[in-house]
C-alpha cells in the first residue's frame, strides 16, 4: 500500500483483511487442504477458519515464530493443524523450509502474501514467488497484496517518500512499490499468471494468480 493515515489506513486494512478472508473461505469451500501464509506474524486465520481436513503453514522469522508459539500454547490453542515454519525470506530457502515442515507439493495449496512483498526487495520477492511456484500443484493459487504507484513516477522516489513519513521505516523499511503492470510482470517471471485483480484502494492491488 502507499502512504496512508487515519481513516485511509483503516480503509486499506479493512479492504485487505476482507479480501484475504474471502480467499481462504473460497479455497476451503473448493476443497483446498493446505493454506500457506507467508510473513504470517500474528495472523489468526488458522484459528478463525480451522477445519478438520485443512492444514495451515505459517512462515515467518524464527523469533516471531517462537513468540507466537508461546502465545498459542498460553491460550490453549489447538496446534494440531497449524505448523509454524521459521524462515528468513532474505537468506533461507523457503521451498526447502516448507518441504521440511511437511508441506505436500502435490496437494493443492493457497499461498497468501498479505502485506509482505512491500518489505522485500524485488530480487527477494522473485525468489520467494519462484519458491512458492515450485511447491504448487496445477490447481494451487496465490493471493497477494501489491503496493503500486501511477505510471510515470519514479519507484525509488515513491519508496523514499513513503519511508520518510513512516515511524518504523528504519527497522522495517518499505522496499518495493511499482506500477501495477510491473508488479504483474514480476508475478509472471516467477511462474504465476494473474487470474483476477482488484484495486480496492488507491495504491494497493489485490491479486489472485494461478501457476502458469
Amino acid at each position: 500500500m502507499r502512504p496512508a493515515h487515519g481513516a485511509t489506513l483503516r480503509t486499506h486494512l479493512a479492504a485487505r483483511t476482507s479480501f484475504f478472508d474471502e480467499q481462504v473461505l473460497a479455497a476451503l469451500a473448493e476443497g483446498i487442504e493446505q493454506v500457506v501464509i507467508l510473513g504470517a506474524g500474528y495472523d489468526d486465520r488458522a484459528l478463525r477458519f480451522s477445519a478438520p481436513a485443512v492444514r495451515y503453514f505459517e512462515v515467518d522469522q524464527p523469533a516471531t515464530q517462537r513468540d507466537k508459539r508461546r502465545r498459542l500454547v498460553r491460550i490453549g490453542a489447538d496446534l494440531g493443524r497449524v505448523t509454524l515454519v521459521p524462515a528468513d525470506f532474505r537468506t533461507d530457502d523457503t521451498a526447502a523450509a516448507l518441504a521440511a515442515a511437511g508441506h505436500d507439493a502435490e496437494t493443492p495449496s493457497l499461498f497468501i502474501c498479505e502485506g509482505l512483498l512491500i518489505y522485500l526487495d524485488e530480487d527477494t520477492s522473485l525468489r520467494l514467488l519462484v519458491a512458492l511456484r515450485s511447491r504448487s500443484s496445477a490447481t494451487s493459487r496465490l493471493a497477494a497484496s501489491l503496493a503500486t504507484h501511477p505510471d510515470g513516477e519514479s519507484s525509488d522516489a515513491v519508496v523514499a517518500s513513503a519511508n520518510r513519513i513512516r515511524r518504523n521505516s528504519r527497522s522495517e523499511p518499505w522496499l518495493t512499490i511499482l506500477p501495477a503492470a510491473a508488479q504483474l510482470e514480476l508475478l509472471e517471471r516467477a511462474g504465476w499468471r494473474a487470474a483476477d485483480t482488484s484495486d480496492h484502494v488507491r495504491g494497493m492491488l489485490l491479486v489472485t494468480a494461478r501457476a502458469s
